[in-house]
């Protein structure tokens, strides 16, 4: 049975492949498992509809016959479970490849999404500078331990897995940021991952929407 993810039909993020469908559209091309995809504006993400399959009223969600999920960690982790390719065999190499997928989401994440909402909705405010410069260094706080235990590798842990999947997702939210540049070996990391034909395959499925809407509006 062919799955059904939804996404924006006009995201925010404006073509940059940073809407969390991305992680979904990109595990689902590693895999080699074909998709289907419904478009949704924000005001049907808050209708009867959707709020069925995401309580929340965001994207992306996932649905394959009666089984239906939300949260892009959750859906990814399916994913790997259900398919060869983003989780290792051996059992140890196997949890912590869901441990990465776990610190990219709960430890990594959080101060990053924290830095845009602030540059979006609080760079009027007469506390902003000193915010921005609070954010980072949270920022940096998570980014140096994760430099240092990359160092020269390819990937977190051996083969790329389903942790490098949303870490490396996580941290495109810092591109242009200068963050990055501070650490060249993650920003080396990040290309890896962009080079990856699965990925490419991903972004430009998610770049035609993009596309799509910019004709239409």
């Amino acid at each position: 049975m062919i799955p059904t993810i939804t996404a924006f039909k006009a995201s925010p993020d404006r073509g940059r492949g940073l809407a969390r469908d991305m992680r979904v559209r990109w595990a689902l091309e590693e895999v080699g498992q074909p998709y289907e995809v419904r478009l949704v504006t924000f005001e049907e993400m808050k209708q009867a509809a959707h709020l069925a399959l995401h309580p929340f009223g965001q994207i992306p969600t996932y649905e394959e016959g009666d089984l239906a999920l939300f949260e892009s960690g959750a859906i990814v982790f399916h994913l790997a479970q259900r398919h060869a390719g983003l989780l290792p065999c051996d059992a140890g190499a196997r949890a912590r490849a869901v441990t990465w997928m776990f610190a990219a989401l709960a430890t990594v994440e959080p101060p990053i999404v924290e830095r845009s909402m602030a540059i979006l909705t609080e760079s009027d405010k007469p506390w902003a500078g000193e915010r921005h410069a609070m954010l980072e260094a949270r920022i940096r706080a998570r980014l140096d331990p994760l430099s240092t235990r990359l160092g020269d590798a390819d990937w977190l842990d051996g083969d790329f897995s389903a942790g490098d999947v949303m870490m490396v997702h996580v941290l495109q939210r810092l591109g242009g940021s200068g963050l990055l540049e501070e650490h060249p070996n993650l920003a080396a990391y990040i290309a890896r991952a962009e080079a990856r034909p699965a990925y490419r395959r991903a972004f430009e499925a998610q770049y035609a929407v993009f596309v799509a809407a910019s004709a239409g509006a």
